[in-house]
């Protein structure tokens, strides 16, 4: 029998450490309360005759205290169970100690290796990591309600961002970078007025970006079309300058020549200015911001040429890549990029239909921009277009006193999400018994969230005077509580979920896509659309459900459910659960069945929705991809490209890339071997999750890797 610790450890079972601990607790209590060996014996054998081949430590506690109490011995009942609380708060002491010791050491790899915008290594990150550790084991200990904190480490719910509940943050937001650049800005108590030109727009931006991101844990999202007027300003500055220089020496030709040179100079450069602010800047958080371009073409926006230019430059750009320390032009993390098709531009005879074009050839070198169907989303948000945000998600929709829609400016309080397989797993299949324990968990996470909500009532504008006082989300006074934005649907508050392909073969036997299982998956949607529907009509906090995009989650879960449950085919054997609502990555299915299959997903998804494709050898298939984008704009609201090309990011090798004689990855061009750095094909079966990269790291793995 093999016992799984509360750290994820699975240890053989030892009765020796069970006698031991009742013992302990036995030598505590008077001659009448004590059990002699010969029942000390029996409690164990009753462990030992479930005959299980794993079992968590916390069950064999709960049998040992069921047996005291039944045999009548209460009070050595309660001193087990006080001996079992000491040891546990020494356990957790222990497991925070060693968890920051490891970080220092560079050996704590799930947290060094869980976001690509930190480099853990740093000192300066470290002291974030740090910092969240610390709040992780309070949150844990302190702030939560015993039952959330051990829903988490069982796998039942995940609580997202623990390293930074400690603190009266949010996650994600919508910068009101229109607002912040027509009337200015305060950054570190100084004032910043509104610019005067393209280049000091863009500059302005990242500096708005960095502050944003010191403050918050989220991504934000800006929407490119405010600096449109900025464009202009600059083009009318250069026209008035060069006719007031040249007017009675130059033609009308030559100075518009000299006019378009000049003003493409700083369109360039303040796009740049952009992309290397972002990716240089460091945050107090120890990382480059999670920050994403909005980039959309309204035919009613007076600077939609303007804007059609910036956005055109951006993707150049994009293409182009930065370089590395090596000086190979590489893809940058960040920002990411969203390009919206409408009519204009959705390659269907539109007259920008050049720039999507280009954003075509930019997804297929550098996996960038994902693509909003202005079409569909307006369907699903009542005629509206706007942007994700960072961490994409979505907002519902909200009117002002004026009864004008609102998205800028608007933000998500955090999220908490919920493993579906495991339910699946423990009603074994009684679909009845399946809707009473779904149920029971949506309570579950409706009081985890509810713990998020609270945690940010009552605190004022002091704690990110950039987000609540300068216009990022609004314009407080000092000391003005933020309460009035956390009710009413202003913000949202996301309901994740994993694994919705898993849970309908679980109870039905068959995929999602099986009109058997499609029936069941989509009953499931509802109700956690409805849970979320109906706290929202008790609360008035705008609950949101959100298709997670958290790819390590489906990992966690999987692996914590693999641990207690062992290995069930095509749900813990894989290593890895589907995420959200999305067909599973082996089944056979060509993109457009996909996106059709998924679209119908998305608007019960509202809160968070994502779709996403494999085209093989993209750069080689730029009309396919065109043929894709074309079914994007009329069948679905969000979706990306994924590549199926070996790339390698040091060197630029575009070849394959294979597992060398010590079963690492390793370009044969630069000899690198830094799977973070490269891109690899997902051979047979399509997987490509953490353990395909953590090659050479267990047997299992090996051996996987090497069939692949």
């Amino acid at each position: 029998m093999k016992v799984i610790k509360r750290d994820g450890q699975t240890v053989n079972f030892d009765r020796a450490k069970i006698i031991n601990a009742i013992s302990k607790a036995n030598a505590e209590v008077d001659d009448e309360e004590k059990v002699t060996e010969e029942k000390i014996e029996q409690i164990v054998e009753d462990i030992e005759a479930r005959k299980r081949k794993r079992i968590l430590v916390e069950d064999i506690q709960d049998i040992i205290e069921h047996d005291l109490m039944e045999d009548g011995k209460y009070i050595l009942a309660k001193t087990y169970i006080i001996y079992r609380y000491t040891r546990e708060l020494v356990r957790k002491a222990n497991t925070t100690d060693d968890s920051i010791l490891s970080l220092i050491k560079n050996s704590n790899k799930d947290v060094m290796e869980e976001n690509s915008n930190k480099n853990a290594t740093v000192a300066s990150t470290q002291r974030d990591l740090i910092a969240g550790e610390v709040s992780k084991d309070l949150t844990r200990r302190v702030l939560l309600p015993e039952k959330i904190s051990k829903a988490h480490d069982e796998g039942a719910i995940h609580f997202h961002d623990a390293d930074y509940f400690l603190q009266p943050i949010f996650n994600c937001c919508l910068i009101n970078i229109g607002d912040m650049l027509d009337n200015g800005t305060v950054m570190n108590g100084k004032l910043i007025e509104s610019p005067k030109s393209f280049q000091v727009a863009c500059t302005v931006t990242t500096q708005i970006i960095a502050s944003v991101a010191s403050s918050q844990y989220g991504g934000q999202s800006v929407d490119m079309i405010h600096l449109g007027k900025y464009l202009r300003k600059s083009y009318e500055k250069y026209n008035k300058r060069f006719h007031e220089d040249f007017g009675d020496k130059l033609d009308e030709e030559t100075i518009a020549a000299m006019v378009e040179e000049r003003l493409y100079d700083e369109l360039k450069s303040g796009v740049q200015t952009i992309q290397y602010q972002i990716n240089t800047l460091m945050t107090t958080n120890g990382q480059s911001p999670f920050v994403t371009l909005f980039l959309h073409l309204d035919k009613d926006d007076e600077y939609i040429e303007e804007n059609a230019r910036i956005i055109m430059e951006i993707l150049r750009q994009r293409l182009e890549g930065i370089k590395n320390e090596a000086g190979v032009y590489v893809t940058p993390a960040f920002p990411k990029l969203v390009y919206v098709l409408d009519e204009c531009n959705c390659l269907k005879g539109g007259k920008y239909d050049y720039i999507t074009e280009l954003a075509v050839q930019c997804s297929a070198k550098r996996m960038y921009p994902d693509y909003i169907s202005a079409k569909k989303m307006r369907e699903n948000y009542e005629g509206n277009v706007f942007s994700p945000m960072g961490c994409r998600s979505f907002l519902s929709p909200w009117k002002d006193s004026e009864g004008n829609y609102k998205w800028e400016g608007r933000f998500n309080q955090g999220v908490v999400s919920l493993n579906l397989p495991q339910i699946g797993i423990l009603t074994k299949g009684d679909e009845e018994a399946f809707w009473k324990l779904l149920d029971e968990r949506l309570d579950l996470c409706y009081e985890a969230l509810m713990c998020r909500h609270n945690a940010l009532m009552g605190i004022t504008s002091d704690v990110s005077p950039i987000h609540w006082q300068y216009g990022a989300i609004a314009r407080l006074k000092k000391g003005e509580k933020i309460d009035k934005y956390l009710m009413g649907g202003y913000s949202s508050i996301s309901l994740g979920y994993i694994g919705l392909y898993e849970v309908t073969k679980l109870i039905k036997g068959v995929s999602h896509t099986d009109p058997e299982g499609k029936e069941f998956a989509m009953k499931v949607m509802k109700r956690l659309r409805g849970a979320c529907d109906q706290w929202k009509a008790d609360t008035g906090i705008g609950f949101a459900l959100y298709g997670t995009p958290a790819e390590s989650l489906c990992y966690r879960f999987a692996r914590i459910d693999k641990e207690r449950f062992g290995t069930i085919e095509d749900v813990t054997d894989k290593g890895y659960y589907t995420n959200s609502y999305h067909v599973d990555v082996r089944e056979r299915i060509d993109a457009f069945s996909k996106f059709r299959f998924e679209a119908e997903f998305q608007p019960i998804s509202s809160g968070g929705c994502i779709s996403y494709v494999e085209i093989p050898n993209m750069r080689h298939n730029i009309e396919a991809m065109q043929e894709v984008v074309r079914f994007i704009y009329d069948n679905i609201q969000y979706a990306e490209f994924n590549t199926k090309s070996d790339y390698c990011h040091v060197c630029g090798f575009d070849g394959e890339i294979k597992v060398n004689d010590d079963n690492e990855w390793e370009c044969p061009q630069c000899g690198n071997k830094d799977h973070s750095k490269m891109n690899v094909t997902r051979r047979t079966c399509g997987y490509l999750g953490e353990n395909f990269w953590n090659v050479g790291k267990t047997k299992e793995i090996k051996s996987r890797v090497l069939h692949l």
